[in-house]
């Protein structure tokens, strides 16, 4: 491999993992918008494993609006990144921890734990890297999830 191709696969690992990112700090500060710049328009998200919805991407960004909305408080985790680029295209694993609590009436939180991988697809695009398919594979759940009110 060259040096100058040597050089664009780092910058593209360092990119995805940033944009990897970027979908947690989005999630976690509730700040739905932000996931415009991780998502195709097009993408498709499978949060099946979890509970939740498998469709496009606006569909599900409206279902974590909704959903998330009970928990003043989330904390997405990423790593352990096995990131494979082809061009304009890419395939992702990386695992996530995610706590979650849910605020009970004597002001303390309510724990909820969450392990997994997000297995990905990636498209470059002129913007960047983006999402055009997530699907969210669940490993492990510690606690009692909360009761929806």
């Amino acid at each position: 491999m060259v040096e100058e191709d040597r050089m664009k696969q780092i910058s593209d690992q360092l990119e995805i993992q940033k944009l990897l990112t970027r979908y947690c700090t989005a999630i976690d500060t509730k700040q739905y918008d932000m996931l415009d710049s991780v998502f195709t328009p097009d993408a498709v998200i499978d949060y099946t494993s979890a509970g939740g919805p498998r469709g496009p991407f606006p569909e599900v960004k409206e279902w974590l609006k909704t959903v998330l909305a009970i928990f003043p408080m989330t904390q997405h985790v990423v790593g352990n990144f096995d990131i494979t680029i082809d061009g304009y295209t890419a395939n992702s694993r990386c695992t996530f921890f995610n706590p979650m609590g849910l605020g009970r009436e004597d002001g303390t939180l309510q724990m909820f734990f969450v392990g997994g991988y997000y297995n990905d697809k990636l498209t470059r695009t002129s913007e960047g890297w983006r999402i055009s398919e997530r699907v969210e594979e669940g490993s492990w759940n510690y606690g009692d999830f909360p009761a929806q009110k």
